[in-house]
């Protein structure tokens, strides 16, 4: 019997937040700065799963505001095939790196790091340009 090899379903969320965007400095390779978010677990819905990221990320309580776009190229990260779907948000609440995040900052599009990990420069990009 064959065994199916399947991409890893992942969320990211956008975290509109004191007049900017929350960027977390990822703890574990690879390294940069990256939207928050993460795998979603079996049994977990999008919806929750990016809530729940939030949270252990910033330590912020979010409204999703609506879902934003899905990201399938099968080079977006560099370990292994994952879709991500990305959600926008509202933040409330004091920011607080936690989980995977060693730092956690207020970006806007003028002040954004230079090491943004993964595809998720592109990501902003699309987001601050209104593309989706």
């Amino acid at each position: 019997m064959q065994a199916f090899k399947n991409p890893l379903l992942t969320v990211d969320i956008i975290i509109e937040y004191q007049g900017g965007i929350i960027l977390i400095k990822r703890r574990n390779p690879p390294p940069g700065w990256a939207i928050p978010g993460g795998f979603v677990d079996y049994g977990e819905s999008l919806e929750k799963a990016a809530v729940r990221e939030a949270k252990e990320e910033t330590g912020l309580d979010v409204s999703l505001a609506r879902q934003f776009h899905s990201y399938s190229a099968p080079d977006r990260d560099a370990r292994f095939h994952t879709v991500s779907t990305v959600y926008i948000a509202k933040g409330e609440g004091a920011l607080k790196a936690g989980d995977d995040a060693k730092e956690a900052g207020v970006f806007s599009r003028d002040n954004l790091p230079d090491d943004i990990a993964f595809d998720h420069r592109d990501i902003l990009e699309d987001y601050f340009t209104g593309r989706y």
